[in-house]
């Protein structure tokens, strides 16, 4: 059985597998669900966060107490992957108010910014190469277009992901000034303000 809320990009999915008839109806954990995240995750993403980036780059977008800070300020621009109670993957995200990225905007949220600054979308380990990150940000950003104040999404990668947020419709808008230690990155827009006759059709 699938349970779709109305509002589906505010309130979590969940998704079961159907009962076979004569089949009992244990109290299981759903087998996959979508919600924000809060400060008792945050040792799960910081777990995911470290093997994925470090491995690759030698730095993570956000160290532990980073991802604390904004699951505490706006733990409503985050997005968990659950599957049996287990986070799979995640996106967090803070306001941003200028029309690029500086260094303030990697520790900064800014309540009345209209931009959303993805910092950091990871997948575990042991589910990557399924298309879960492609999903993970396609619902994120569905989400965002139901926030009214929210303009556009805009974040900054390394040269080699820059084809994959360009399946999701980021442009990109040249060399970010940010870099840390030797990396460099591309920062990419994705507009959201374009999208009123979708928030209008969208039930939010």
């Amino acid at each position: 059985m699938s349970v779709v809320s109305a509002l589906p990009f505010l309130k979590p999915i969940y998704m079961r597998a159907p009962i076979s008839p004569g089949r009992q109806r244990r109290h299981t954990l759903p087998a996959s669900e979508f919600r924000s995240l809060n400060t008792e995750d945050a040792i799960s993403v910081f777990e995911i966060e470290r093997e994925a980036f470090i491995s690759v780059s030698g730095e993570c977008p956000l160290h532990l107490d980073e991802v604390r800070h904004f699951l505490t300020l706006c733990p409503e621009l985050s997005l968990g992957w659950f599957e049996q109670g287990r986070l799979v993957a995640f996106i967090i995200g803070s306001l941003w108010d200028q029309d690029r990225l500086t260094n303030d905007a990697l520790t900064l949220h800014k309540p009345h910014g209209t931009s959303v600054h993805i910092h950091v979308l990871a997948v575990h380990r042991t589910f990557r190469q399924q298309g879960k990150g492609s999903i993970l940000l396609w619902r994120y950003l569905q989400y965002l277009r139901c926030l009214p104040y929210v303009r556009r999404a805009v974040l900054m990668c390394e040269d080699f992901l820059v084809p994959f947020y360009q399946k999701s419709g980021f442009k990109g808008q040249g060399p970010s000034e940010i870099t840390v230690g030797p990396l460099t990155f591309i920062e990419m827009h994705y507009p959201i303000r374009g999208h009123a006759f979708m928030r209008r059709n969208s039930g939010c």
